[in-house]
């Protein structure tokens, strides 16, 4: 269950961190400060719990990392489960904080959740937030499943996926909030009345898509691993090492 659990605290971490900058002090920090908050948030999840679970912390990267091969198809639906949970519970919980705040409205101010049309900041359309969602799920999925490869440096991973979450949301939040996780988007729409709740699918499906195509494009671009022979491998290591590896 560790692995679970986990997933479901840093997705609680996550929407907590990320939302809550949006619904909190958006109106302190600006978009470029709720950008670094989700990225900030992510950083940190890799370096706590990626030993435990992976940090995947979104349905979009367990499926990435499933059709790359990297992760156990049996485990998905629990992954699933633990992540969409955690981000009910942190939305949950920023809800209670945030109705200490007089007037507060989360159906009125939208409660950071994900939307097109009207409900986009900047009233983008519904196939523009489509394409987004797919390309920036893209871009994300893919930073994860490279960093993570046996051939990247070890240690940076963390790094490199905060980062990119943060570009993304640099580049997305004014189309539709940015979701690229449909666990983020799953708890902030609960609480943020039917208009939300009726766009939801798209920030479910669109996720999804994105998660497939970087898992593709990984398998077209990384490099192959050549086979060597046992013996091989063993008279290219010292030899205490060999018999550390058991060769």
């Amino acid at each position: 269950m560790k692995p679970y659990i986990a997933e479901l605290v840093g997705t609680f971490v996550l929407v907590l961190g990320g939302v809550g900058s949006a619904v909190l002090a958006g109106s302190h920090i600006g978009f470029v400060g709720v950008a670094f908050a989700f990225g900030l948030s992510l950083l940190a999840m890799v370096y706590t719990i990626g030993p435990i679970s992976g940090c995947h912390i979104n349905p979009a990267v367990t499926l990435g990392l499933f059709l790359a091969g990297k992760f156990p198809g049996t485990r998905v639906p629990g992954y699933w489960a633990a992540q969409i949970i955690g981000g009910i519970a942190a939305a949950a919980i920023l809800y209670l904080i945030a109705e200490g705040q007089p007037h507060f409205s989360a159906v009125i101010g939208g409660f950071g959740s994900n939307g097109y049309g009207v409900r986009s900041p900047d009233h983008f359309t519904l196939g523009a937030a489509f394409l987004a969602e797919i390309v920036m799920t893209t871009f994300l999925v893919l930073t994860v499943l490279g960093s993570t490869d046996i051939k990247a440096p070890v240690g940076f991973a963390g790094i490199a996926i905060g980062l990119v979450l943060t570009l993304i949301h640099l580049v997305s939040i004014p189309v539709d909030n940015t979701s690229v996780n449909p666990a983020r988007s799953i708890g902030p729409a609960l609480f943020a009345g039917s208009g939300a709740i009726s766009q939801l699918w798209l920030f479910i499906v669109a996720p999804l898509i994105g998660g497939v195509v970087a898992a593709a494009i990984y398998f077209i671009i990384r490099a192959e691993e050549p086979l060597i022979t046992v013996k091989t491998a063993e008279q290219a290591l010292p030899s205490e090492q060999a018999e550390r590896r058991g060769f």
